[in-house]
Formats: C-alpha cells, structure tokens, sequence
C-alpha cells in the first residue's frame, strides 16, 4: 500500500530529470552552418511567405487550364404568384394564386477567343516557375545572412580570446611592477601607468564580450530562435594558405549570370510579360462560343383537358413528373462576336502591357547589372581583405618581437610604464586588424564561391 501511494510521487521525480537530461541534451547541441542554413530554410517566416506565392501561383496554373473545359450550371426557381399576373400555360392575364417551378441545365463552351486562354495558360506555367525562383532567391538571401552572421561569432571569439590573453599579459606585469616599486626599483607612476593600461584591457575585454553576446544574438534572430534560448555553434579553425586564388570576377559573373534564381527569375517576368502583350491582343480578334442547355417546368394551374372542355382544360392539375417530362425543351446556339469599337479598352491594355513588358527587360539588366556589381565589389573587397591580411600579418610579427623586447626592458627598468603600455596597444590593435582581415577575406570569398553555385560551408 505504502509503494502504491508513493508510486506518483516517484514517477513525477523522474519524469522531471528526464525532462532535465532532454533539454541538457539540447543545449549541448553544436549548430554548424549546415545545419543553421537547413533550420533556417525550414522554420524562416519569410521564406514560408515566399513558398505561399509558389502555392498561389500553382492555384493560377491549375485554374488556366480548367478554363478549357467547358462551362456548366444547374438552376432553379420557385414563384408564387398571386393578383393579376400571366399564366406561364395559356399565356394570358388571370387573377388568381399560382405556383410554378422552373428547371434548367446550362454550358458553354469557347471555340475561339483570339488565344486568350492558350496564352494565360503559357504565361501561369511562367509565373509558377518564376515564384519558384523567387522562393530560391530568399533562401539564398537568408543564407548568405546566416554565413555573415555565423562568422561574425567566429570573429568575435577570436577577439574575445585575444583580449583575455592580452589582459591575462598585463595582469603579470601589474604583479611584477608593484614588487618593483615595493622593492624602490621603480617609481609609482609606472604602478598607476600599467594598471590604467589593465583596466583600458579589460574593458576591452568587456566590450568583445558584448559584442560576441550580440552577433549571437543576431544569427537567433535569423533563426527566428528566442534570445533566451541558449546555443552553440561549432567553431571550426579556420585558416588559408595565404596564396591569393580567387576566380576573376568576370569568370564568376559568367558563371552567376547562368545559375542565379534572381537572374531566372528576371528572364521569366519578361517571357510571361510578353504573353500578356499576347492575351491583351486576344480581346482584338472575334469570339466564337456556343452555348448548349435543357429545361423544364412545372405549373399549379396546368390542368389535364377532359372531353367535355371546349375551351381551356378544367380537369385536375397534371401531376408533377408528367409536367417535368412534357414541358422539357432543350436549345443549342451558336454565338460570334466581332469587336469593332469598345471605347479604345482593347487597344490601351495592348499598349500597356507593351509598356509593362518594356520595364520587365530593364528590370531584367538591372538585376544583371546589380548582380554584376555586387560580384565585383566582393572580388575587390577579398583583394583589400587578403593584402590587408598580408600586412597585418607582418605586422603582428614584428610588433609582437618589438613587445617581447620592449617587456623585457620593462622588466629591468630600461623603459617606462609609458613605453610599456604603447607598445601593448600596437600589437592588441595589429592582432584586431588581423581577425578583422581574416574574416572579412573569408566571407568574401564565400559569397563569391557561392556565385559560383558552391554551397556555403566551412
């Protein structure tokens, strides 16, 4: 009895640190980019917006092609009528209360209405390829930001890691100083010089820290993660030879040009305008259609005729179905319609859609020309990037030797706290430029694979 009241008890404990281990299981996951840009695809809001347009334009597809089909309605009334009104039966004036049901099946069919529906067909297929590409082009937009976003952390880490070795230099030398001074080696001064210079480095330290918080911050947003949500992303080391190999920018624009879904889907806005041009045109030539229906109806005051009537019948009302089955006619008819003026409508949305196929073509360079731009901005911004890189490596390299000799003097009193201290602030800011240049080389040459149909990966 005692387990069995204490049973619920027991199960909710393990419950709890079952539910404790899950979500320790997925704090300890390690996002890479991959798996950031899959999330992103999947979950992202507005690449979802984007897909409900490819939905939409499959709606258009499919409707344009039941517009071949012909047309078919079914209708019904029921009237009462009463007063002085027209009998549906004799077809002459009476004055008394009656009822009557009307039936009728009705289609259409359009033999020819100048293309107009061919060529609404071949411009929905257009538009549903074209949303199709515009759905690649917000993913592509969305990665891109993710890459950015990712490799900011990475810069960020590196940074912080700097700034807590350098701080981690300084605090040794705060040590070794105030024995010196309490030793009368040095003057006080350059106690004061070099733990100002310590609390200049750890509010560097600080700031990176804000900084690396924010560019984590930033790739949650674009994940649509909330903030309080912890994550962690694999850091890879990344590293180049420090050999320059970048395609020329005109053989990654030649390569763009061909794969890129905003340049597709350019081509397609224009292919799809010219088939408006097309269907405004239709509205110029004649329409044939023809129209097909059956119909019946059934009358409270249609009696049977008995022997004895000369005039009107004066028997009973003839039963429901007899009416139906003897009032039944059916009708086909051929209709042809030639527009000859109707008030310039038909000539204007010609022009327009004219018009509107002309800004589709600049619309088209333009995306080309934007494209062109943007591949030669990074492939000059990776060359800045790699001689900055270059530069600062060397640098780092010499200022890091001028440190060590300029510490070493320090440590014996040649130099002040003064000389100390600038010397310091040389290599932080030269090892800063050069994760800087480092990152910035790396992304840039990302997006340029990217053009080049390479997926993002680090």
């Amino acid at each position: 009895m005692m387990i069995k009241k204490y049973t619920p008890f027991y199960i909710a404990i393990a419950f709890s640190f079952f539910l404790l281990g899950t979500g320790s299981v997925l704090a300890q996951k390690v996002w890479t980019l991959e798996e950031c840009v899959t999330y992103a695809i999947e979950n992202n809001i507005q690449i979802k917006q984007s897909r409900l347009q490819t939905q939409t334009a499959d709606i258009n597809l499919l409707q344009s092609k039941m517009s071949f089909a012909p047309s078919a309605n079914v209708g019904a009334n029921l009237n009462y009528n009463w007063g002085r009104n027209i009998d549906p039966v004799t077809n002459i004036y009476i004055n008394n209360q009656s009822m009557n049901n009307n039936y009728n099946l009705s289609g259409r069919l359009d033999l020819f209405k100048g293309l107009t529906k061919w060529n609404t067909l071949k411009k929905n297929e257009i538009d549903q390829k074209a949303s199709t590409y515009q759905s690649e082009e917000m993913e592509d937009n969305i990665s891109l930001r993710l890459t950015a976003a990712f490799l900011n952390i990475l810069f960020n880490h590196e940074l912080l890691m700097v700034t807590e070795q350098q701080l981690e230099v300084t605090g040794i030398q705060v040590d070794r100083t105030q024995v010196l001074v309490e030793a009368g080696t040095l003057p006080k001064g350059d106690l004061l010089e070099i733990q100002a210079q310590s609390a200049t480095e750890e509010s560097n330290m600080i700031n990176a820290e804000n900084s690396l918080s924010l560019a984590y911050l930033d790739l949650k947003q674009i994940l649509d993660i909330p903030s309080s949500e912890a994550i962690e992303i694999d850091r890879p080391n990344l590293t180049f030879s420090g050999e320059f190999e970048i395609i020329p920018s005109e053989q990654v624009y030649a390569k763009a040009v061909d794969i890129m879904p905003e340049i597709k889907a350019g081509e397609l806005y224009v292919q799809s305008a010219e088939r408006s041009v097309k269907i405004a045109q239709g509205a110029l030539y004649p329409s044939l259609a023809v129209n097909g229906g059956i119909g019946t109806n059934y009358n409270d005051s249609q009696k049977e005729k008995l022997p004895t009537d000369v005039g009107f019948p004066s028997g009973s009302v003839v039963p429901f179905w007899d009416q139906v089955d003897i009032n039944t006619g059916e009708y086909l008819t051929f209709s042809l319609s030639i527009p000859i003026f109707n008030g310039y409508a038909a000539k204007s949305s010609v022009k327009r859609a004219k018009v509107q196929s002309i800004s589709r073509s600049f619309d088209l360079q333009l995306r080309k020309n934007e494209l062109r731009k943007n591949i030669e901005q990074k492939y000059h911004d990776a060359i800045a990037s790699y001689k900055t890189y270059n530069a600062s490596k060397i640098s780092v390299e010499s200022l890091n030797e001028a440190f060590k000799y300029t510490e070493e003097k320090f440590n014996i009193g040649m130099v002040n706290s003064l000389d100390y201290s600038m010397a310091k602030m040389k290599l932080t800011k030269a090892e800063s430029d050069l994760l800087k240049a480092k990152y910035d080389y790396i992304f840039k040459t990302k997006i340029l694979d990217f053009y080049m149909g390479i997926p993002l990966s680090l």
